[in-house]
Formats: C-alpha cells, sequence, structure tokens
C-alpha cells in the first residue's frame, strides 16, 4: 500500500500492554483521526510512527518500508514529522530560528544552513502565515500563533507524513479551524489523536475508534461514529444530526444518568401507624444510683 500502515502494532509500557495487535492504515494524501477516549492507546500509537517508541511486535510501514527495522531516527525525520502535546511553550528563540531546527535531519553533522535551507523556512513560514512574525519571540506569541509556527517547523522538515497529537488543545475554535484547514490543505498524508468528535468528522477521511489499545471500528465518519457507538466508547448519549455547512454528522452529547429508582408503594390495607398514645406510666424507671434516697 502507498502510505502509512500500522501493522499489528503492539507497545507495552513498564510491563502493561498499552496497544495490542493495531491495525490502522492511512493512504497517501489522507486525513486519518485516531479518536477514543483517554487512556485508549492514542497518543502512544502516534510515538511509534515518529520513533519515539519501538513496537514490541507488529511494523510501522511507510511504502512498504519498516520505519524501524530498515530506518533510524534522523532518517524517519526526513519522512514523518510530528506536531506533539509536549512542546515546548516558553522557548526563547525566534519564530524564525524556531522554525529552522525542522531542517536539522537534512543537515550534516556542524554544516551552516543552506540557501535551500533557509528557502525552505522562508517557504514553510509563508504556508502558515507568519511571515510577518519570523523575528519574534516564540514565548511571546498567542497560543495559536504559536501552533503555527510548530506546524511551520514540521513543514520545514519537507515531511511525506504529518502525525498530530491533539493539535488543537488550548486553542480557541477560530484557531482550531484555522489550523486544521491549513493541513487539510496540504495535500500530505496526515494521522491524528483528535478529542472533538465534531472536527474529527469534518476533517478526516477515515477514522479510527479504539479503546483499551484495541480498535474497535474503522472507516468513513458517517460510517463509524454511530449514537450505539459513541454510547458504547465514551459512555454519553449522542444525538448526531448533519452539519449545515459541512454536511458532514455533528453531535450532541448528554450524560448517562441512571433514572431514579423508584419509590415503594404503601399497602392500602396497612396504613401507616400513627403516634404511640400518651402515657402517665413511664416505659421504665431511671436508674437508682447508690446512695441516694
Amino acid at each position: 500500500m502507498t502510505g502509512l500502515r500500522l501493522d499489528a502494532v503492539e507497545v507495552h509500557l513498564a510491563g502493561a500492554p498499552i496497544v495490542r495487535d493495531l491495525t490502522v492504515d492511512c493512504p497517501a494524501g489522507t486525513f486519518v483521526g485516531l479518536l477514543g477516549p483517554n487512556g485508549s492507546g492514542k497518543s502512544t500509537a502516534l510515538r511509534t510512527v515518529y520513533h519515539a517508541l519501538r513496537p514490541r511486535a507488529g511494523a510501522v510501514l511507510l511504502d512498504g518500508v519498516d520505519l524501524h527495522r530498515d530506518l533510524g531516527p534522523r532518517a524517519t525525520a526526513r519522512q514523518v514529522a510530528a506536531l506533539t502535546q509536549d512542546n515546548a511553550g516558553e522557548v526563547h528563540l525566534r519564530v524564525r530560528d524556531i522554525v529552522a531546527t525542522g531542517r536539522l535531519p537534512h543537515q550534516s553533522s556542524f554544516s551552516p544552513a543552506s540557501q535551500n535551507d533557509r528557502t525552505v523556512v522562508t517557504d514553510a513560514l509563508s504556508a502558515v502565515g507568519m511571515t510577518g512574525q519570523a523575528d519574534r519571540p516564540f514565548a511571546g506569541l498567542s497560543g495559536g500563533e504559536k501552533q503555527r509556527v510548530l506546524l511551520a517547523r514540521a513543514l520545514a522538515q519537507q515531511p511525506r507524513v504529518l502525525v498530530l497529537d491533539e493539535p488543537t488543545n488550548h486553542l480557541d475554535i477560530g484557531a482550531r479551524l484555522d489550523l486544521l484547514d491549513l493541513v487539510r490543505s496540504l495535500g500530505i498524508t496526515v494521522l491524528a489523536a483528535l478529542h472533538d468528535l465534531d472536527l474529527a468528522a469534518a476533517y478526516c477521511d477515515i477514522v479510527h475508534v479504539l479503546a483499551d489499545g484495541e480498535l474497535l471500528a474503522a472507516g468513513p465518519p458517517a460510517d463509524v461514529l454511530t449514537p450505539e457507538l459513541l454510547r458504547q466508547v465514551f459512555k454519553v448519549a449522542a444525538h448526531r444530526t448533519i452539519h449545515p455547512i459541512t454536511g458532514r454528522p455533528h453531535f450532541a452529547f448528554a450524560a448517562l444518568t441512571a433514572p431514579p429508582a423508584p419509590r415503594p408503594a404503601e399497602p392500602a390495607d396497612h396504613p401507616s401507624p400513627g403516634p404511640a398514645p400518651a402515657s402517665d406510666t413511664p416505659l421504665s424507671s431511671p436508674p437508682r444510683l447508690e446512695g441516694t434516697p
């Protein structure tokens, strides 16, 4: 298959299985989503693609080439770029310098940046709309601007595959849409872990739904993201409609709540007893203390 494939991948951390027998196909040029609750193995699976973790079993293949067996981390970084959750937020470098680090996999040790490197960095900044911010300190940018710069760094690697791990976390809705519109326009293979099911339905060609490290369902969002599956996986009641603008599935959610237990009815022929009748005789005499009259 042309594109990226996770083939029966298994990952253990601290001796415990986190991802089990996971197969994910990402045909070249498609936007593929990994969905699932926290702890389902999404981020762990992604880390095997960009060499942060090595699978215990299975293979990660790009056009049939095993990224772990046949390519090292540096060679993989020329093919695969990642925008992850743990990118540094307060790096004291200029925007241009951050983006330039994306050229490191293409440079030999201690060699200065070439004219081609500088051109690639300029083009990457232009692609994300940050040319005018190139000399600003990265730490002074907004959250959405930082994500654009980090995406530009990934683009400077000139990858064939872009891995996104919750790329819209901490962004407002406008910045989320801008970022995913930009990624979608690139035309490269994208594998993204997403929490927002509306965004996944709007942008993904294919989604894979995980739970407890295992694949439950895969296919186009309209086929996979049914109210029944969402109830099973996310433990919510889901109402699905069609978005009037995108024509894709759109969801409203409610918590699953158990109905209150019915109050038992009192038998009609055994009315509740009233208060006990008053009595002049105490039910029991108080104890007599020794030495009292």
